[in-house]
Formats: structure tokens, sequence, C-alpha cells
């Protein structure tokens, strides 16, 4: 996400390599090429320039520290701007009331019910909420439909009223439902158009004050940039919204929706969507999100992610295994399900310090361990649970199988004997052994 904007912002601080300290020349130099790479982000023009001169500002009145050199010193400053100009602080989602209502608005095709699908999963799993899901869409085809194939997906009830065309009647009649059947939060999916016009804003208007929901939630599509926010501004003025989600965020993403909607609606960014599975849904950190922007990374989120798949029971037995020299084939794919899990692998690249900028023009696919989970599906339950025994002519046979070559094969079982030393070092707390092993293996 963000990968042009990234990449010109960094070359707007080489700018500044080199100095000794920061003067008004190359301070404005580089801020003329921050302000550049804001407006091609599609950022609006006065908060691009607003953003530039605050940091000018800051710059200016500064003395460089001694153990910062004025590119970093940069840096630092536009990277506090960036999280201010992005909401400050991280905004929770309200769940009060009995049942929560959550009412959803956007525009068409911005995301909206898929979303709902994304949000009701995260409830349910993360919050351990009753959620029902609400189809209030009831004029694009097989909307109603689309959202029980999403809550089937997610184990989440969906109702629904396919005769009636009143959403209100069917928003009201839902709360009444969840009262009835131990629901203690409502997502009500509503209907979008393809612009805004005054039918679906009095519609959505009337669905809020018939409803009085908690949380009210704009959804839109980040990759429309300063659109998006001008849709954000209209809605608000009637909602009077609660928080801003932007969905696809792992697309070929500006930023000028990020950049701008809290400027211009002042309203926080509660959730971003980062990808087509249901679990692809973050809370948004503006600190986190501009460290992202600046290619510093993001590994407070990806520490969480991995502590979310963390099975304590799991490592207990993969723990003894290891100590007792059989760790497997079928373990390892454990070890990559969980990964698998922790969202798609070009996201969670970005999150390491660096990486992102090294990898920005490598093509990371989702099905990245496919190839390696192929050769082990060739494998016999044997042969993974006692990888010693795979010879010459095993290997061309699962090679066969897997429709592989012996050379990735044999691949797969050097990383696999490498890391199943690593992992015994650890268990016996030979840091120092396993630093010394992978200078040998030359890392």
């Amino acid at each position: 996400m963000f990968n042009n904007l990234s990449d010109k912002l960094d070359k707007a601080f080489h700018v500044l390599k080199g100095h000794g300290s920061i003067t008004e020349i190359n301070v404005a130099e580089t801020l003329k090429e921050v302000r550049r790479a804001l407006l091609d982000a599609d950022v609006n023009f006065k908060i691009a320039k607003d953003f530039t001169n605050r940091v000018k500002e800051k710059a200016l009145g500064q003395d460089v520290l001694t153990t910062l050199n004025p590119s970093q010193l940069m840096v630092k400053i536009v990277k506090d701007e960036l999280t201010e100009l992005m909401g400050g602080d991280t905004v929770g989602i309200n769940l009060k009331g009995s049942p929560t209502v959550i009412l959803m608005a956007g525009l068409q095709g911005s995301g909206k019910t898929t979303f709902s699908g994304k949000l009701a999963n995260y409830l349910k799993t993360k919050k351990t909420k009753q959620v029902l899901l609400v189809g209030g869409d009831v004029y694009r085809p097989a909307a109603i439909k689309q959202l029980k194939v999403v809550g089937e997906q997610i184990g989440v009830e969906v109702y629904a009223e396919e005769d009636n065309k009143s959403p209100v009647e069917i928003a009201q009649n839902a709360i009444k439902y969840a009262n009835s059947n131990g629901k203690n939060v409502v997502i009500i999916d509503t209907a979008g158009r393809l612009a805004v016009d005054e039918q679906m804003m009095t519609e959505i208007s009337n669905i809020h004050k018939a409803v009085n929901p908690e949380e009210t939630l704009f959804v839109v599509d980040s990759m429309t940039g300063q659109d998006a926010v001008n849709t954000a501004k209209a809605f608000n003025d009637i909602l009077n919204f609660d928080g801003v989600i932007l969905t696809k965020l792992d697309g070929d993403t500006r930023g000028g929706a990020a950049l701008s909607i809290k400027s211009v609606v002042d309203k926080p960014i509660k959730f971003i969507g980062t990808g087509e599975k249901m679990e692809a849904i973050d809370i948004f950190h503006p600190d986190r999100m501009a460290e992202r922007i600046l290619g510093m990374g993001d590994v407070v989120s990806l520490v969480e992610r991995a502590q979310e798949q963390y099975d304590e029971e799991e490592a207990r037995k993969i723990q003894k295994k290891i100590a007792k020299n059989q760790f497997g084939f079928d373990d390892f794919l454990k070890q990559i399900q969980q990964i698998k899990k922790m969202g798609n692998m070009k996201d969670l690249v970005g999150m390491i310090p660096g990486a992102g900028k090294m990898m920005k023009d490598v093509d990371i696919d989702d099905d990245a361990f496919k190839g390696i989970e192929s050769i082990i599906f060739s494998m016999t339950p044997v042969e993974r649970s006692k990888p010693a025994m795979i010879n010459a002519s095993r290997k061309k046979r699962i090679a066969k199988g897997s429709g592989t070559s012996v050379q990735e094969v044999n691949q797969l079982m050097k990383q696999f004997n490498q890391m199943s030393k690593m992992m015994k070092m650890m268990q016996g707390g030979g840091a120092k052994k396993m630093m010394s092993m992978m200078k040998g293996m030359g890392q």
C-alpha cells in the first residue's frame, strides 16, 4: 500500500543527505518534493500546502540533534505530522447499547457488503459478540444473496425480508429479532448508489433516525482518492457519521483518501480492509500507517498478528518434537498454515522495516507457499514424519507427483533441515550458536 507515495517521499529526503545542518534552502527543496508527492497521491492542494508549512515551521525551529542527521530529523518531523494528519490517536469502535446497532453507509462498489461481513467476523472472533447481519439493500440485484453467502462463510446469521421493500421497517424488525434471539450486535448493510443522490441520502437518513445507531460507519474505496473525500463530506453533512472505513488498501492505492479524509470531515478512520479474505481487517493506527508510508515498517502489527495465531498447546507439542528430533513436514505444514492466516504476503512483508523497499518490484503472491505445500502433500505420511528417509528415488517420485523438479524438492529439504537445526538451537537457549550458524550460511 502507498508504494508510489513512499518512493517519492524517500526521494524527497535524499535532498538533505550529506548536509550537516538544516537551512531554509535545503528545507524548501525537500518540502517542494514532499508537496509534489502528496499531490501525486491525490491529496487536496490546501491540505498538502498546510502540511508542508507545518513541517517547515518545525524543521527550522529545531537545532539538529547530535544523534540525528538533517535527513533523519526531517523524516521524524514528517512522520509526526503524517500521524496527526491521519487522526493522531487510534479510535476504537463503540460497542455500547443492547444490542449495539452499527449502520453501514457508502456508495455502490465501495465494498460495504463485504466489509459488513469482515466487521461481523472481527466482532465475533475478537470480541466474542453474537452478531446479526441485516440485509437492508433492497435495490441491488443479489445484494441479500451476497450477504447470506458472506454470513454462511463466517458463521453469522443474516436477517432479511426479501419481499419487504422498506429498508426502515427491515432495520426496525431486525433489532426486535436480535433482542429476542440473544444477538448483542446488529450490523445493517444499506443500499448504495453509483453517485450521491437525494433519494439515497433521504433513505439512509430515515434509517438512521429510526434505529438511532451507536455507530454509523462510512465505507469508502481508498482507490478513489480525492473523490472519496468529497463523497465522505456529502454523507457527513447528512448523517454526521462516527467514523470511516477504508477498503481495498491492498490495491493500487495512491493514499489521498487516507491522508485527507480526517482534515475534511474531522472523523477518525476506524478500520481498514487489506485483502479479500474475511480476516483481512485491521484497526487503523495513524502512527503505524505513517511509519509504513515512510518505509519504517510496522513491527508492532506484525507481532500482534503472529500472537493472534499463536497456539500455546500446539507450541508445546512442537517443542517436545524438536527436543526428540521428531519435527516433521506435517509440523512444518502447520507452521505455514499459521503464517497464511496472518494475512496476504505482500502486506506482511511491508510490515518488516526496509523490506517493503527491497521487495517493491517483486510480485509476492498469496500462493507463495503453494509449491511447498504441493511437495509436502506428495510425500507419504511416513516420509512426512521421517524426512531423513527421503532418498534420491523418493525425491523423483515426490517431484513428479507435485509437478515440481528434483532441484526444488532438494531446496525444500535443505531449508527444512536448516530451520530444524535453528529451532533446536533455540530450544537449548543457543542463540549465539544460531547466530554463528547463520553467518556460516551467508545470511
